[in-house]
Formats: C-alpha cells, sequence, structure tokens
C-alpha cells in the first residue's frame, strides 16, 4: 500500500472527490475554510502552482506559505491529497515536510553532505565506522582521559566486536565538562507552577552532592541502585550522580505493579532505591512508596512529592532530606569515576517471549550513541530545548539526558501528566525546540483540542517512537507547528537507539521511516530467511550501542543463534520487529514479528500478559494480540479464552476481570481493548499457538 491510499482509507474527504476538477472556493468552504476567507487561501494556492513544478514543490509551497495551525484539519487534509491525488503506487511516500537546500546545509550533517547524496553518507557511515563515530566523538565532546587505542576492534568477529578499546571515561562526566556553565541545562514545570530553570552548573553541584552522599552510604563503583519514580528534576539529579560514583543505574518505571517491581529489584540485585512518597497527577495521589514496601525493595530514599513526606517510612529507609545531609562537601570526594569503558552505568528491561524480563546493561558507550542519533537524525544542536515526555525505566528517558546534554542542549520537563493542555502550554513556554511524542499522546492531544490557541511555532522538529503511528494523525501534528518534521525513530533498548528513523535533511512522509540510521546496516528476511522487501527485519552487526550481554539470559542464543548470513556474507543480529521496504529508500514499520507487543508505548510480551490470564478461574489459556486499528496506529489488547471444560462466563465479565488483574499485577497502563472466548486456539505442528493467524484473522 501506498502512502497515498494508506492516508486515504482514514479520510472522511480526499481529493478523490474531485479528481479533474479545478480548486474552487466551494470545494475549500467544504472542507474547513470559512467562506469570507476562501477566495484569499484560492489566490494564495494558486500562487503555489506552476505546470514545471513537482508535486512535492506545490506542496512545498502550500505547506509554508497558505496552510496555518488556525485553519480546520479537514483543508490541511484535503489539500494534501489533492496535491498528491496522482501519485503512483510505485513513488516514494508522498511528503509532508520537504527541507530546503539553505535548511539542509544548516543542520548538523551538513558538513558531512557536502559534494555527496545522503544515500553516500549512509553508505559511508557503515562502511567506515572508525572515520564516522571519530566525528562523532568530537561532536558531542566526550571526555576520555585515556583515549581508546582504535575505534573498532574486530579480532574476536564481528558478534564480539569492541568499541574504544581501552578507553576509560565516566560519560555522566561529559555532561558537564567543556560546557558553558551558565547554560540551561533543566527547564521544568508542576502541573501547577511556573516554568523553572536550572543551569548547568546548577546540575552539576546537585549530582555531585547526590554522589557524595551515596559514597557516604557504602555504595560505589558496581553497585546497583534502582530509580523507581517520575521523571523530575531530582530523578534526573539522582541519575548523573549514581552514574559519577561508578555505580549503576537500575531503571524501573514508576506505573508497574509491585510484583513487577520485585522481579527487577531481584534481577538487578539492587542494594538500594529512590522513589517518591506518591505520584501526583491531575488532583490525584497514587501510591508508589507503598509498592516498593510491597515488593519488598532493600533500603529507599523517599522524596516528598509535595511538601512533606505522606507515608510512614520503614525503619531502614530515609527521607530525602536526611539522606543529602551525608553529601556535603566536606564528607566524600565528588571526583567521577572513571572505568573502563565497557563497565555497567544502567540495567534497563524490555520483554521478550517469557514472562521474565531481559535484563539489558548499558556501558558508558550506549549513551553515546543516544546522543549521536540526537546529533545526527534530531538534529539538535547547542541552545536547543529538548522535551520527550517518558520515564527512566524506559529506555527514552535516559536517551533524552545524554542526548540532550551531550549536545549542549537543554532538558525540558513536565512534571505532571502529558495529555492535556497544561503540558500543551508547556511547550510553548518552554520554547521547546525538539518534542518527542508516543502516538497515542498525539491522538490524545487532537481528541481533546489541547493545542488549540497555542504557538507550537519553535517547535523544528518531532520525534515519534514507542509504536506504531497513524498518519493522519503525524500529519495533523506536524501542522499545528506550522508543518515541521516528524522524525519517525525506531530502534530497541538493546541497542540505546534507533537502527531507522528520519533525518533533518530528507523529505519526511508521515508514518514512514526515510533512512536507517548513520552507522547501522540492516537487512529483511522472509520466512525462509531470504532477503525480501517486507519481512522481519535483522541488524547487522557490528552495531555501535548494541548490547554485548544480558544478566538473565543467553546473549548469543537471544540475538544471534540461528540467525542465517546476510547476503554479503554478514553478521546478522535478530531483532524481531515486521519491516517494509518501500519505493525511494522510505520503511514502514508492522509491528513485532515474534511474540512481543507494543501498548501505549511499552513493551511486552504475550506470555507476560498470558500468565496472569491463564491463573484467573475458569479459564484453561489464553492468547494476547494487539491488533492495529483501521488507519494505523497503536496497537490494541485483544485476548482469545479458552475456558475449562463446562465453564461459562459472558465477555464482558471476563474482560473485566482480565482487565483488573493485568491493572494490578502487570502495569495500570495497559488497557484490554477486547476478549474473545473461543474453542480452541490455533497451533502449529509443534503444538506453538500460531498469533500471527489470530491477527490476520481478527475483526471487530
Amino acid at each position: 500500500m501506498t502512502k497515498k491510499s494508506a492516508m486515504s482509507t482514514n479520510s472522511t474527504s480526499s481529493a478523490q472527490d474531485s479528481p479533474g476538477k479545478p480548486l474552487t472556493e466551494d470545494i475549500l468552504t467544504q472542507h474547513g475554510a470559512i467562506p469570507g476567507v476562501a477566495a484569499e487561501i484560492l489566490q494564495r494556492i494558486h500562487l503555489c502552482l506552476d505546470e514545471n513544478k513537482t508535486a512535492e514543490q506545490v506542496w512545498q509551497g502550500i505547506s509554508r506559505t497558505v496552510l496555518t495551525p488556525q485553519l480546520p484539519h479537514a483543508l490541511h487534509r484535503f489539500l494534501f491529497d489533492w496535491v498528491y491525488r496522482n501519485r503512483s503506487s510505485e513513488e516514494a511516500p508522498a511528503p509532508a515536510w520537504i527541507p530546503t537546500e539553505s535548511e539542509r546545509t544548516g543542520t548538523n550533517l551538513g558538513p558531512l553532505l557536502k559534494n555527496r547524496e545522503y544515500e553516500e553518507l549512509h553508505r559511508w557511515s557503515v562502511q567506515e565506522p572508525e572515520a564516522y563515530w571519530a566525528i562523532v566523538l568530537r561532536a558531542l565532546k566526550i571526555q576520555a582521559p585515556i583515549e581508546p587505542s582504535s575505534m573498532l576492534d574486530l579480532s574476536d568477529g564481528a558478534e564480539a566486536a569492541r568499541w574504544f578499546p581501552g578507553m576509560e571515561l565516566n560519560i555522566a562526566e561529559s555532561c558537564f565538562e567543556h560546557r558553558d556553565p551558565t547554560g540551561t541545562a533543566l527547564i521544568w514545570q508542576d502541573e501547577e507552577g511556573p516554568v523553572q530553570t536550572l543551569t548547568r552548573a546548577e546540575l552539576r553541584a546537585r549530582s555531585e552532592t547526590v554522589a557524595r552522599a551515596i559514597t557516604a552510604h557504602g555504595l560505589g563503583p558496581g553497585d546497583a541502585v534502582a530509580i523507581a519514580m517520575p521523571m523530575t528534576v531530582e530523578s534526573v539529579v539522582i541519575y548523573l550522580g549514581i552514574v559519577l560514583t561508578g555505580a549503576v543505574v537500575v531503571g524501573i518505571a514508576d506505573s508497574f505493579a509491585a510484583e513487577e517491581m520485585a522481579t527487577r529489584l531481584r534481577i538487578s540485585q539492587a542494594r538500594a532505591v529512590f522513589t517518591q512518597d506518591v505520584i501526583l497527577r491531575g488532583g490525584r495521589s497514587l501510591p508508589l512508596y507503598q509498592r516498593l514496601v510491597e515488593a519488598d525493595a532493600p533500603r529507599t530514599i523517599v522524596l516528598a512529592a509535595s511538601g512533606s513526606l505522606d507515608v510512614e517510612l520503614r525503619p531502614q529507609d530515609k527521607p530525602w532530606a536526611g539522606f543529602l545531609e551525608s553529601g556535603s562537601p566536606s564528607n566524600a570526594s565528588a571526583t567521577p569515576c572513571r572505568q573502563p569503558a565497557e563497565s555497567t552505568t544502567n540495567i534497563l528491561f524490555s520483554s521478550g517471549t517469557t514472562g521474565e524480563p531481559k535484563a539489558i546493561p548499558w556501558t558508558h558507550i550506549t549513551p553515546i550513541k543516544a546522543a549521536a542519533d540526537g546529533w545526527a537524525h534530531h538534529d539538535i544542536r547547542s541552545g536547543d530545548v529538548v522535551a520527550w515526555p517518558t520515564n527512566l525505566g524506559w529506555m527514552m528517558g535516559p536517551w533524552l539526558i545524554y542526548a540532550a546534554l551531550l549536545n549542549n542542549a537543554a532538558i525540558a520537563l513536565f512534571q505532571g501528566a502529558p495529555t492535556g493542555t497544561a503540558f500543551a502550554r508547556f511547550v510553548q513556554d518552554a520554547r521547546v525546540t525538539m518534542l518527542g511524542v508516543v502516538p497515542s499522546l498525539v491522538r490524545a492531544w487532537r481528541s481533546q483540542g489541547c493545542l488549540d490557541g497555542l504557538d507550537w511555532s519553535h517547535i523544528r522538529c518531532f520525534s515519534s517512537t514507542g509504536e506504531a503511528s497513524n498518519a493522519d494523525d503525524s500529519l495533523w501534528l506536524m501542522a499545528r507547528a506550522g508543518y515541521k518534521p516528524i522524525i519517525e525513530y525506531c530502534g530497541g533498548t538493546e541497542i540505546g537507539g534507533g537502527y531507522v528513523c528520519g533525518s533533518m535533511v530528507q523529505a519526511q512522509a508521515p508514518s514512514t521511516f526515510s533512512t536507517p540510521a548513520l552507522g547501522c546496516d540492516l537487512v529483511l528476511l522472509d520466512d525462509e530467511g531470504m532477503n525480501t522487501n517486507n519481512g522481519e527485519l535483522a541488524l547487522v552487526a557490528p552495531m555501535l550501542g548494541s548490547s554485548n550481554r544480558l544478566l538473565n539470559r543467553d546473549h548469543h542464543q537471544v540475538y544471534f543463534d540461528g540467525m542465517p548470513a546476510g547476503p554479503d556474507g554478514q553478521v546478522l543480529r535478530r531483532h524481531g520487529d515486521q519491516m517494509e521496504r518501500l519505493a525511494g529508500g522510505y520503511f514502514r514499520a508492522h509491528g513485532r514479528a515474534d511474540d512481543t507487543m507494543n501498548l501505549g508505548g511499552i513493551k511486552t510480551s504475550s506470555k507476560e500478559i498470558e500468565r496472569l490470564c491463564d491463573g484467573l478461574p475458569k479459564v484453561r489459556e489464553t492468547a494476547a494480540i494487539a491488533v492495529a486499528p483501521q488507519g494505523g496506529g497503536p496497537g490494541r489488547l485483544v485476548l482469545f479464552v479458552v475456558l475449562e471444560a463446562g465453564q461459562q462466563i459472558s465477555e464482558p465479565d471476563l474482560k473485566q476481570a482480565m482487565q483488573s488483574t493485568i491493572r494490578t499485577r502487570l502495569n495500570p497502563l495497559f488497557k484490554v481493548h477486547n476478549v474473545v472466548i473461543v474453542d480452541a486456539l490455533p497451533r502449529t505442528a509443534s503444538n506453538k499457538v500460531m498469533r500471527r493467524v489470530l491477527r490476520t484473522n481478527y475483526s471487530e
């Protein structure tokens, strides 16, 4: 399916209404233009039309000089479809943003594009990794007192490649050294209150205080210290403080139920936890510390969400203020602990196809991949303001810290729910220049009218990750900022960033990717392991930022065992996404090829959900799948259930029971869309449940 036809399936009106007719005032008013303004709009459209112009050039003119955020989206959408009405299915997807030559040359990649096309640049970054990553290290001002002996050591093969061998550093130190100490590092706002700022010097001082307090409490290099709290100023300070000491951050999402928190604390062998007493959202107070108590967490340092602590602490636990007292400058050194580059700095969790999540170590190298993607693909520059509603339990939390600070930009944090008008106004007032989203968030903004009357013109680009996006929602979002590009961004915790994305030097079409990430190569495989244009994606090793071990799983077995060689004999690394190669070098994502699903931007496995639901009364077995709504967008959780012999229960009652179990024991953010009772589940000859068959045959 072409992008044009994909968008038309979700359209209430399209260019097909009048394929051979010229535009008129009546047609524009039918699509939302105010009658008195339609004539002026039509006149400006005609100024953009020229028989010698391509459709892309016409759209570039209309999107930049005619369409404004104040005009109804139906008109934006109609004109987009009208301009590209003759686009062939053999052509590249229709772009909604096309960079000018000055915009291309003004990017971070501009100097690297001299006298070559982007495709040549990407090929060079893969074929000459030593040269490409040397440029990246300089651009990010990575501070390494002991420099690497080379960029890449392949003496043990591509699977066991060593990046920057011999290098010693502390990646948190690079967030501060050789940066303007007076520059803004953090901009934040509570749900109610003014926008506040923190300079880089202030952030460093507060992080060093935390580092000294951690050391004073007997924790140090290699010790696992968890953070289970919202993405706040304090959580960023704590994160950097832990890394400065050489200890290891354990990221735990604050949305998890006690059982899931306990699993992650056990796997990581965490010795301490930082958390809040409660979470304040939309006037509600949600328990957080209590869930850690139920998880039998080790000693816990507890911050007050507002004013004083709202809970009674266990004897072994400590309030934040008391903890900080031991971090005074005289108590311990704040000198960064410099380590070999392969040393672990962060443990994050990603679901696999069993009930226990994979524990993935990030090293001092992994943040370089995250920041490199921010530099190359999101064009984050000095003085920019980067916002991305996320959490330190997910990879985009540390990604945000490093992608902003290592690129001399500021982190923007809204300390509240990002779903309403208050967050949208914060984006305006903080003058955010790069805004990260998940598609379900965009849909919420659009349905609630959160952006009405606000000015997002200072945004230079968006980025979207976590789940499949809806093309019409994407066009709507781009239009709200005066047609700024959305950099679609797909990757994984185990690779520290993206493998396929967009860029600010290429035309961007809604809900498609325009390039593999720089420094990364990929292939698409069919069921026989042969090259195809629509199949399971595999990454070509080596790839900077990708993991080389797991704490609780055999790394080789998970990512390399049984993989075929690439078309040119390359070593291939399993990833599990289903991807389609489109004309013009573009890609479209089709979700997961394995049993992993994505719900609301959170990756989980079918097995995790099935394990809980199978334990309910009357249930014999369950199959969990995620299905995309018509027109594309975030996956919806559908459960197929086989009941025990002779048992009966209505589907609505079963749905309520399963929703309650998933909410309390796994994640309250997971919503059951539908429950279907069936006589049996489809299985292979080896008795494996065929979830692909369920996804293919499912209909509302």
